[in-house]
């Protein structure tokens, strides 16, 4: 058996047509949509070439986007000033902060500045409190990216055992309290789980988000079962180039897998995707709008 590849490209693609229609009520409405990001400069190209992409994808919707970006030695008052700014100016209707912040700085002091109701990230702490309570909110990205996709392998997953291989805050553990608002058996895992190997095999949904490069292998995973991978490793190979990976060894686990997430071109397209969403949403006052997941049942 050879698994069926859930091809992020393709679904961000559909979900950037409802995204469109979604920005076209808000023009209807006389709403703007703005994103506003914030970069601290560390010198790093590769930060100035995502926000330029980001820049592009944003004009292709009709998303105006305002990059801020502040001086490599800015301390926290400097950032969270900016942030407090955007907050209070109308016309800002989406706020994100560029990852990662100066050395010393914890992202989570500013984050919980962002105002809620602006925060497509999904990273203030109401957001994520939202989730977990059930009520509309906001969703973290990369975790409503990761639900997305296993919807659209079709699986039913009420009753399902999800194994999700990560507890970061703004992904593992996103990424649980969804699959359980989608009345699934979770099993959160992190680095002190023992025998993870028997964990990962009785999964009909394993999530690998631990950032650990080719860490779930064939052997830990049940035949048919839906992988999602969300890791983003940069390794090094024999040659000396460098690759991003996931952390699914995809080569071994696509012969066991019935769905499997490719690195590149999974979970990435579908986050900035999810990004837009909740641009979208966030114009239109929704405050995430629809439940993030679009199949929720009443708990219970």
């Amino acid at each position: 058996m050879t698994a069926t590849l859930i091809d992020g490209k393709a679904l961000a693609a559909a979900h950037r047509e409802r995204i469109a229609l979604r920005l076209t009520e808000a023009r209807r409405l006389g709403r703007t949509a703005r994103l506003d990001a914030v970069l601290v400069d560390s010198g790093d190209s590769a930060s100035r070439v995502y926000a330029e992409n980001q820049r592009k994808t944003c004009e292709a919707l009709g998303i105006e986007y305002r990059l801020h970006i502040l001086p490599g030695g800015s301390g926290f008052d400097e950032i969270a000033g900016r942030v407090l700014l955007l907050n209070h100016d109308e016309g800002v209707s989406a706020i994100m902060l560029h990852m990662p912040l100066p050395e010393g700085i914890d992202p989570y002091r500013v984050q919980r500045l962002i105002a809620p109701e602006k925060d497509v990230e999904g990273v203030n702490p109401a957001n994520i409190g939202n989730i977990v309570y059930g009520h509309s909110s906001l969703a973290p990205c990369t975790a409503l990216a990761t639900v997305k996709m296993i919807e659209s392998t079709g699986v039913d997953l009420r009753g399902k055992l999800a194994v999700v291989v990560g507890a970061s805050n703004v992904v593992g553990k996103p990424i649980a309290v969804l699959l359980m608002r989608q009345d699934a058996t979770v099993v959160s895992c992190n680095k002190w789980t023992e025998d993870l190997d028997r964990l990962c095999r009785s999964a009909d949904v394993l999530v690998a988000a631990a950032g650990v490069p080719g860490l779930i292998r064939a052997g830990m995973v049940k035949p048919g079962a839906v992988v999602v991978d969300v890791g983003v490793n940069r390794v090094q190979g024999p040659d000396g180039t460098k690759r991003t990976v996931g952390d699914v060894a995809f080569e071994e686990v696509r012969q066991v897998a019935g769905w499997l997430s490719p690195v590149p071109g999974g979970v990435g397209p579908m986050t900035v995707a999810m990004l837009l969403l909740n641009v979208a949403e966030a114009v239109l006052g929704n405050g995430g709008g629809e439940s993030p997941t679009s199949r929720e049942r009443p708990s219970g």
